[in-house]
């Protein structure tokens, strides 16, 4: 009874209580302002904030200067130039590769034209007008029936060669004459880097090797961990000075002395658990400036290193496992989702995100995902899975036009001498 009484009570003062603020809205109002008052100066304190994550906010690129250093043993483009004018010039046809799940690959640009391959390993090379000059073939029957895919590095007149059934060898691209061949223990999955006389791949059981550009004799090997199944994407390379920094499937980043082939430094990114999970994990190629290393991966990671210590400097939290791009004080990403991101480069801080999808339906945007881009003067192209380029206003954030490429996969758009290239599964488009 006493409970009782006391529930009755305790209910009657809560709801005078209510009733009160109910019946004084004067009391009410001054509430509310007290908190307006207390949000604001929150923001106030915090004008970072409010900026860092602007879509609205406008950046002027105008002034950073053009890079056109296409084999930059860096992998930093940076800003090429090229107007966007989209005029569609035409195609280099190759017969369609095979077993792809992305146009991860590069041509060789030279100023009269390009080199690449087609689904049994020739190699073409063509003129500026799109018509073949040679094509040549250094494989077997048994080995064409492989499908090889080929990674290139040109130098000077010679062109080296390597590829994913473990064959390495170089060709005069003039004439495409076979210089000198090599047999690996392991199949390719890298690109090429060189430097002087030496040039650097890696395998896929996640050894850097080196050898010599005159002959392809192998002049050190270095093993790292390896993993238990086979990566969905390739390693990345850069070359600073003396040192040769890599990525291997796991994601461990090692510099390495390229004259004696010893480890100067090693970061390991990923617990041991992603030994069993190689496949899923991906990670983008490795840019540079004078100072730092900068990669992400699609486990929400945007990394930059310290080159002489290999210690961190910054993460911020971004899903991409595309190439960014540094250029100045910023870097620019897309993410696994569609977002441009524009961060400051010493710091990581992110001064702008936009979304680079809604011009596609809801019910599609699930769908799509980034292939890669570039960055031509002030304009970013991005192209997607579905085999469509986003054309966005670098200064702005916005998209100015979504175009459609092709009705397959397309590569990631590359810059050469004021044109813009697209590798489709078939040909290499050329616009100016």
């Amino acid at each position: 009874m006493n409970r009782l009484i006391a529930f009755i009570i305790s209910i009657f003062f809560l709801t005078q209580c209510s009733l009160s603020e109910k019946i004084n809205p004067s009391k009410d109002k001054k509430k509310k302002i007290e908190n307006v008052k207390k949000i604001e100066k929150v923001l106030s304190d915090n004008k970072k904030i409010i900026t860092e994550f602007n879509q609205d906010l406008k950046l002027d690129f105008s002034n950073i200067k053009t890079n056109n250093k296409i084999n930059d043993n860096k992998n930093n483009f940076g800003f090429q130039n090229y107007d966007g004018l989209l005029n569609k010039l035409g195609n280099y046809k190759f017969a369609k590769l095979e077993n792809i799940n992305q146009l991860n690959f590069k041509p060789i640009f030279l100023n009269d034209g390009l080199i690449f391959f087609d689904k049994k390993g020739t190699i073409i090379r063509y003129a500026d007008n799109q018509k073949i000059l040679w094509k040549k073939n250094y494989y077997s029957k048994a080995e064409k029936k492989l499908k090889p895919k080929l990674n290139f590095i040109v130098d000077d007149k010679n062109l080296i060669v390597a590829d994913n059934i473990a064959k390495l060898y170089s060709i005069n691209i003039d004439s495409g004459e076979l210089n000198w061949s090599q047999i690996s223990s392991y199949p390719f999955n890298s690109e090429i880097k060189k430097i002087k006389n030496k040039f650097f791949v890696i395998d896929y059981k996640n050894s850097l090797k080196c050898y010599n550009f005159s002959d392809g004799q192998e002049c050190w090997e270095l093993k790292t961990e390896d993993s238990f199944t086979m990566a969905n994407s390739k390693f990345s390379l850069i070359i600073i000075e003396n040192d040769v920094i890599f990525s291997n499937s796991i994601g461990d980043v090692t510099a390495v002395d390229i004259n004696s082939g010893l480890i100067k430094w090693q970061l390991p990114t990923q617990s041991s658990n992603i030994l069993n999970e190689t496949y899923n994990f991906k990670v983008s190629k490795l840019v540079s400036d004078e100072n730092s290393i900068y990669f992400s991966n699609n486990k929400s990671e945007f990394y930059s290193i310290d080159i002489e210590t290999g210690t961190i400097n910054w993460i911020n939290e971004i899903n991409s496992n595309l190439t960014p791009i540094i250029n100045d004080n910023f870097i620019f990403t897309v993410s696994d989702e569609g977002y441009l991101y524009v961060l400051d480069k010493a710091k990581g801080d992110i001064i702008r995100i936009n979304y680079l999808l809604e011009n596609y339906k809801l019910k599609v945007r699930e769908k799509i995902k980034p292939v890669g881009f570039s960055i031509g003067n002030t304009n970013l192209y991005l192209t997607n899975n579905d085999g469509k380029m986003i054309i966005v206003d670098l200064n702005s954030g916005k998209v100015i036009e979504t175009r459609k490429i092709s009705g397959n996969l397309v590569s990631k758009p590359f810059i050469h001498n004021q044109n813009l290239f697209i590798i489709k599964n078939g040909s290499i488009t050329q616009y100016n």
